[in-house]
């Protein structure tokens, strides 16, 4: 859709050429040559920016943006003036002016000002409509999050819970794979019956088969006495195998004939011991690839994947951000006796621009220590830990401009880095690219084409570019930057799609 747009001066050559301006950007433009016929304009219509004049008979443009931002607060207003005073500039952003700008107006400038101004609303808009999603919490047997996929999961859990079928739950590491399975088990009807989970990932792979199927006295050395394995006691109920790709191989074939025969043998028996129960399985890696490199064998993977679940990262759905942390606020507000009241403006554009590689679990630990070193009610700025920063860092950055080699002797130097803030990462981070730089460098010959911060920008642009496959508004909200600023860096280094 396009965006609107409305230009109000008492110079009618100023609003034909503002005009002209603005539809060749693909703007909807309507135009008043005085304040109230402009007042008019904003009454009966939604605009996505305003020009306005500051000296205008009748009405001056600080009148002008307060009546605007009375009628419209959301809409922003950029003031255009041919008085350069700086206390006039003052009363403007005071009013509710995004900005001010001076006569002759460099259309460009403005363009980009406009652009800015129009992200500003937007964002504006967006988090005040997460916020308004937080009263309506959707919440599904212990699980937070309203985005499309999550609720396709919802519905997917109260389709098959009732059925004994065989569950596959793949997604990252922290994503929450262990509480669609909570959710799976006490949906069904076997929702009173025991609910037992193995991580086999964990297990002493010696240990592993008599942990699972029990085992008689004496079976091995250590044996004092028989014991029921988990397998039995979740006989009746539910069995969790998490990471089941970590299950040695040669005890899959066993597991696979318990879930076609519905029996076992403990460990040193030669009698069967039949077992009813629903097999829910987990794991963070890809089935394929760990059936091709032997971890899994294929015929298992088939028996225990009846019905699929996977979960997105939370990255692909920063819709469920913000009822989250709202939900882990809640807990740690409650757990350290804190009486929060929310977020900032500030923390929420931290939560929807940064890229939560860990997931739910890692969101979860930021709040837990921001609601720790909080000052006051509300949560100013995310704390994120150094080595968070670090992670962030190598993963955004693999080669800088060809000054640091990125092999694994450079990897190892960030990794044992110690710092105690972001600032004091990047200080040590320029140490090393400087002492990396040969001594006997010399720009003179090349007009200054090697400058190493020009270098240094666009290595770190085409890396937000690489990370975010090409979308320049996730590159610049990457790298903490107005979209209008990244495309200028990309039109100065000539980066290419």
């Amino acid at each position: 859709m396009k965006k609107k747009a409305l230009v109000i001066d008492d110079d009618i050559a100023t609003l034909d050429l503002m005009r002209f301006q603005l539809e060749s950007e693909n703007f909807e433009v309507e135009t008043a040559a005085n304040g109230s016929k402009g007042l008019g304009f904003v009454e009966e219509n939604k605009f996505d920016i305003i020009l306005t004049d500051l000296n205008m008979p009748g009405m001056n443009g600080i009148e002008m943006v307060e009546k605007c931002k009375e009628i419209s607060p959301d809409t922003e207003i950029i003031m255009i003036t041919g008085d350069g005073s700086a206390t006039k500039a003052m009363e403007a952003t005071k009013a509710g002016a995004f900005y001010y700008v001076e006569k002759p107006v460099d259309l460009e400038e403005l363009m980009v000002l406009i652009e800015k101004a129009i992200e500003r609303k937007d964002q504006k808009a967006e988090i005040k409509q997460l916020r308004g999603q937080l009263s309506n919490t959707a919440s599904y047997e212990g699980i937070i999050g309203s985005s499309k996929a999550m609720q396709q999961i919802y519905q997917m859990i109260e389709n098959v819970a009732e059925s004994d079928a065989n569950i596959l739950v793949l997604g990252e590491s922290g994503t929450g794979k262990e509480i669609i399975a909570n959710a799976l088990h006490y949906k069904s009807h076997r929702a009173k019956k025991p609910f037992v989970k193995v991580n086999c990932s964990a297990l002493p792979k010696e240990l592993i088969e008599s942990q699972l199927f029990g085992h008689l006295k004496g079976s091995f050395t250590g044996a004092n006495s028989n014991k029921d394995g988990l397998i039995a006691q979740a006989n009746g109920g539910s069995l969790m195998l998490d990471e089941i790709g970590e299950m040695p191989p040669d005890l899959q074939p066993k597991l696979l004939r318990v879930l076609q025969e519905k029996s076992y043998y403990p460990v040193g028996s030669e009698k069967p011991v039949s077992v009813d129960f629903r097999l829910i399985s987990a794991t963070n890696r890809n089935p394929f690839e760990a059936i091709q490199d032997g971890s899994l064998r294929e015929d298992l993977y088939y028996r225990i994947n009846t019905i699929e679940i996977h979960i997105p990262p939370l990255r692909e759905r920063l819709e469920d951000v913000p009822m989250l942390a709202e939900h882990f606020l809640q807990i740690y507000a409650d757990k350290y006796n804190r009486r929060m009241k929310g977020f900032s403006e500030s923390a929420y554009n931290q939560l929807l621009n940064y890229q939560w590689r860990g997931n739910v679990r890692e969101l979860q630990h930021v709040i837990e220590r921001s609601v720790l070193l909080a000052t006051n009610d509300k949560i100013e700025n995310l704390t994120i830990n150094s080595q968070q920063v670090v992670n962030q860092f190598q993963q955004n950055t693999e080669n800088i401009a060809g000054i640091i080699p990125a092999n694994d002797a450079f990897r190892n130097i960030i990794g044992e880095m110690n710092f105690d803030s972001e600032e004091e990462f990047f200080e040590k981070i320029g140490k090393i690219i400087v002492d990396k730089i040969p001594e006997d460098r010399n720009d003179d010959e090349t007009d200054g084409k090697n400058d190493v911060f020009n270098l240094l920008e666009k290595g770190v642009v085409l890396a937000a570019l690489e990370k975010t496959d090409g979308n320049k508004q996730a590159a610049a909200n990457l790298l903490g930057l107005y979209r209008p600023r990244l495309y200028g860096m990309i039109k100065r280094h000539n980066i290419k799609n």
